[in-house]
């Protein structure tokens, strides 16, 4: 059995149908938690286990009888607050998972990484041998990602097979809460996104980031993380990209970082404590990210694993045309039709009955989101 921790999330959603198309479909097993919003995982050929990361008891019932364990499940904030729940989420999440495993017999783990846990070289794109710097300025996410990978280091040292998998900002289809990158992609198709900053970051197409895990665990080294990483894009690049994909003009305003810095640093904790729903795009983390210019050097991924990136473009485009699919973009411009890049085995259908997970609300506080 193969099980898959935040199944429901975008990457798991997208490693379960690579998972299903590879043929494993009767050997996957999902977890989710009741509360959060699982349609991802609806009419998959896959088993359902309900269970939380801060539940230890939960996690030895989600991993026994399982051999590969592809841990996906996280956290995911750029805004202050919510500490606790982030670092119980992700640290001592994945230290029950990792322990629940080697109990099990697991034969071995591929932890989602994060790039916000690779320090940042001024000079030069950066790679697995540059540590997290802990005197810089950074949010409770990127703490607790670089502590994730100590209890990878812990768990490998014990005798378990651990592998980490690092991944930069996905875009891609399957996003199903969405994700912040999907959001702003369907806030920009409905012409809701007025301005953007100059800036830029790593990003990693959906379909890249699962070729990334399922080499992780079949190459990858225990104790080792690579990097994964389709291209450095800039918003410039960005917005260009999907203004050919959308058909819709760009954003007429190109605003300076530290203005919206400043700005962002007064409006941020009065939109947490007076509107915690609405979605905050430049909140000051994911401005101060986008103004470092962080690159990736993917080559230790390409060596070691025959890791080969794709496109961003291809990305957009899948990403787009699987939200119209779904009707989330409203009187499209443009209409692109959708091709799964996981088809079913030959000969077996491409949805089948599984019992529900449920669904509930994406987000807590309307700021965490739970996935890779």
């Amino acid at each position: 059995m193969i099980l898959v921790t935040g199944g429901a999330g975008h990457l798991g959603a997208n490693l379960v149908r690579r998972l299903i198309a590879d043929g494993h479909g009767g050997d996957i097993r999902a977890l989710y938690r009741p509360a959060s919003d699982n349609r991802a995982l609806d009419g998959l050929p896959i088993e359902l286990v309900a269970g939380d990361l801060r539940d230890l008891e939960s996690l030895r019932a989600a991993v026994r009888g399982c051999d590969l364990v592809y841990h996906c499940a996280a956290k995911i904030s750029t805004l202050a607050g919510s500490e606790r729940e982030i670092f119980d989420c992700n640290v001592v999440g994945t230290r029950h998972l990792l322990l629940a495993a080697r109990e099990a017999g697991a034969k071995k783990v591929v932890v989602s990484g994060s790039f916000s846990a690779v320090g940042h070289h001024l000079s030069r794109p950066s790679d697995e041998s540059v540590p997290f710097y802990p005197f810089a300025l950074a949010m409770p996410y990127e703490w607790t990602k670089a502590l994730v990978e100590m209890e990878c280091w812990r768990a490998a040292a014990a005798g378990l097979e651990t592998v980490v998998a690092t991944s930069c900002a996905i875009m891609g289809p399957h996003d199903y809460k969405p994700s912040r990158m999907g959001e702003t992609l369907i806030a920009y198709a409905h012409r809701k996104l007025p301005a953007y900053i100059p800036g830029g970051f790593e990003f990693v197409s959906a379909r890249d980031i699962v070729e990334g895990h399922i080499l992780a665990m079949e190459k990858g080294r225990s104790g080792e993380k690579y990097i994964i990483s389709t291209r450095y894009v800039t918003l410039d690049e960005l917005m260009q990209i999907f203004q050919e994909v959308t058909g819709t003009p760009k954003p007429r305003f190109r605003l300076p970082p530290p203005l919206m810095a400043g700005i962002a640093a007064v409006a941020s904790p009065i939109m947490s404590r007076f509107f915690p729903r609405r979605t905050q795009r430049l909140t000051p983390g994911a401005i101060r990210l986008l103004r470092m210019g962080r690159r990736a050097d993917h080559g230790k991924a390409e060596r070691d694993l025959g890791f080969r990136p794709t496109s961003m473009e291809e990305a957009v485009t899948l990403a787009y045309a699987d939200f119209l699919r779904r009707g989330l973009i409203e009187r499209p411009r443009r209409s692109v039709a959708f091709v799964d890049p996981y088809p079913a085995p030959k000969g077996k259908p491409a949805v089948e009955a599984a019992p529900s997970a449920g669904q509930g609300p994406a987000k807590v506080n309307g700021a965490p989101e739970v996935q890779a």
